[in-house]
């Protein structure tokens, strides 16, 4: 039988990080039209708000009850503003190991969301879940992404050469596509010790935008 995530809210400092809502289409279509966001994933481009819809209502539905994955909008706690997504996704549920990728909204950079919010993930997958491995991959050239990855304690185990697909803007606004490496980052739950405390006494990193 399929294990699934449950329908759940995780809070933290400044954040929570609950179930995509409809109410999240407007932001969600203007966060994916970034083009941060367009040179780092395989998003349609422009990604519009029937897009949007059809990710909340159908696919992230679809990710949670059919045991793939989990998608959670990342909100602040305060004024309940969409600043982000995390997802879940190649779920392993015999070996408990999932794959943990993210976004931060243009508009949210620079606070510190994407390292809170992943790590606010990982300690419940560890600790709710019983999750024993986390995967993240960030492409060779995105910096930002690892720098998110080193801030919460993951461990790089290599390369995997050629395997991802980046895109670049020319001048004249048309896409086309990079062929760069993946870095293969892994988190174990004794890799979180002293990360909450790490992030905690950090000062002036920024977050950026980023989905593996």
């Amino acid at each position: 039988m399929t294990s699934t995530f449950p329908n759940i809210s995780i809070s933290t400092e400044r954040l929570v990080l609950r179930p995509l809502d409809e109410d999240d289409v407007p932001a969600l279509t203007e966060m994916m039209n970034d083009e941060q966001v367009a040179a780092w994933t395989d998003v349609p481009r422009p990604f519009t708000r029937a897009g949007a819809h059809t990710w909340i209502t159908e696919y992230a539905p679809a990710q949670r009850t059919g045991g793939h994955g989990l998608d959670l909008a990342v909100t602040e706690f305060l004024t309940q503003r969409l600043v982000g997504i995390v997802q879940l996704g190649r779920t392993n549920w015999h070996i408990r190991s999932t794959e943990l990728s993210y976004i931060i909204a243009p508009w949210a950079r620079g606070e510190g969301y994407a390292s809170e919010a992943a790590l606010a993930t990982a300690q419940w997958l560890f600790g709710d879940q019983k999750f024993e491995r986390i995967e993240l991959r960030t492409a060779a050239g995105n910096t930002a992404s690892q720098q998110v990855a080193q801030k919460i304690g993951c461990i790089s185990e290599g390369v995997l050469r050629n395997a991802c697909i980046a895109h670049v803007r020319a001048d004249d606004g048309t896409w086309s596509d990079l062929r760069t490496d993946f870095i293969v980052w892994s988190l174990l739950p004794e890799d979180l010790e002293g990360a909450a405390e790490q992030l905690a006494d950090s000062s002036g990193f920024t977050s950026y935008s980023d989905w593996n």
